[in-house]
């Protein structure tokens, strides 16, 4: 019996993932001014014991104003880069390639927690100790009713924060990450840049498609030079807006070329999140975004990775094995079942899983508890 492909290791420059499974960046909202504690520690900790081969931390912004809320991750400091710099050792000590990603949440910045309503931040209803902050973006225009109006950012704050992502790049380096994604997904800064929808500008950031990736491809060019040749770096897109008049599949395509032209090395392949109305956000089904990983991976040439309601090892075997996709991203299975890469080598491999598919300090007493249950005719 052949290994399955998603089994296969995956080398990408000088980094060599155990497996194509990965655990998407998934927002926890557990942040103190930025700084990742215990929960981050073991939420993403646990993901690595279950067997993935990346673990990704979550959004993290590279200013303060950059966060979605004020319990979000940042790396602009030493304290933060010293509390992520534990999570990435213990990553890696398990077999994981810890990776981060990098972003800035532009206008849709400033405001609550998902689980407290999501709701921008304002003098009424913000928590003790808690306030809103002037959001930015391209241009002055809000993400929906309701939201801050943001402020059009000059072009020497475009650079200032180029120079910020790269800060953060090198931050993530000392910190012992081997893969770092910048966020241009989602509707959050890089993102609004890129789309006509809301970008307004007539200045060289604006206007054609050159205009609107600008910031991108500078951003993506000045974090390349500081991050190392023999390591990885990836740009999470939204492939397709959603909305009529936006960003198209077509135009990730060609963005995606200029991008591997640039060191980008994978693509990780999501949608929506620019405007409320996004319409597969809006009604997913699984594997809803693999056709954008696949086209991506196509007709730029350039590997990528499969993220959206990927939850059963069948389904992630497929998209490796027809080169769908390079590696699939798990985010609320994971959640469900830290240990899904175990669970799936046992399921599409059950002839090669031994005690060394888990942890040493686990994997006899879990081959005890099969036995027992095999005994029985238990799953």
């Amino acid at each position: 019996m052949t290994t399955p492909a998603l089994f296969t290791p995956l080398t990408l420059r000088g980094v060599t993932l155990k497996n194509r499974i990965a655990v998407s960046p998934m927002c926890q909202y557990s942040a103190t001014d930025g700084v990742p504690n215990d929960w981050h520690f073991v939420h993403l900790g646990r993901f690595a014991i279950g067997g993935a081969g990346l673990v990704m931390v979550e959004a993290t912004a590279v200013e303060a104003e950059g966060r979605i809320t004020h319990g979000d991750l940042g790396l602009w400091n030493d304290e933060q880069q010293g509390r992520l710099a534990r999570i990435a050792a213990f990553l890696k000590s398990q077999g994981a390639v810890p990776a981060i990603q990098i972003g800035h949440a532009g206008r849709k910045a400033s405001t609550h927690r998902p689980f407290e309503g999501g709701h921008p931040i304002t003098t009424e209803n913000a928590r003790p100790g808690e306030s809103a902050w002037q959001t930015v973006a391209p241009s002055a225009i809000p993400f929906a009713d309701g939201y801050h109006t943001p402020r059009a950012l000059t072009v020497e704050e475009i650079h200032g924060l180029t120079a910020k992502f790269v800060d953060s790049a090198k931050r993530a380096l000392a910190a012992g990450f081997e893969v770092l994604e910048i966020h241009g997904a989602h509707g959050y800064l890089l993102t609004e840049f890129l789309s006509p929808i809301s970008n307004h500008r007539s200045d060289q950031y604006g206007g054609d498609f050159q205009g609107r990736t600008r910031f991108l491809l500078e951003t993506v060019e000045a974090v390349r030079a500081v991050w190392p040749d023999d390591k990885p770096l990836f740009v999470r897109l939204s492939t397709v807006d959603g909305t009529p008049g936006g960003w198209s599949l077509e135009d990730s395509v060609v963005l995606a070329g200029e991008l591997k032209a640039r060191g980008v090395d994978v693509i990780d392949s999501s949608s929506g999140g620019l405007t409320p109305s996004m319409e597969t956000a809006n009604r997913p089904a699984p594997l809803y975004q693999t056709p954008y990983a696949e086209a991506v991976r196509r007709d730029a040439g350039i590997a990528t990775m499969a993220v959206g309601l990927i939850t059963q090892p069948q389904e992630a075997e497929a998209i490796i094995a027809d080169g769908q996709a390079d590696i699939v991203a798990l985010g609320r299975a994971m959640l469900e079942n830290p240990n899904w890469a175990q669970d799936a080598k046992a399921a599409l491999d059950p002839e090669h899983i031994g005690d060394d598919a888990w942890p040493l300090a686990t994997g006899y007493a879990v081959k005890s508890l099969k036995g027992f249950k095999a005994k029985r005719g238990l799953a």
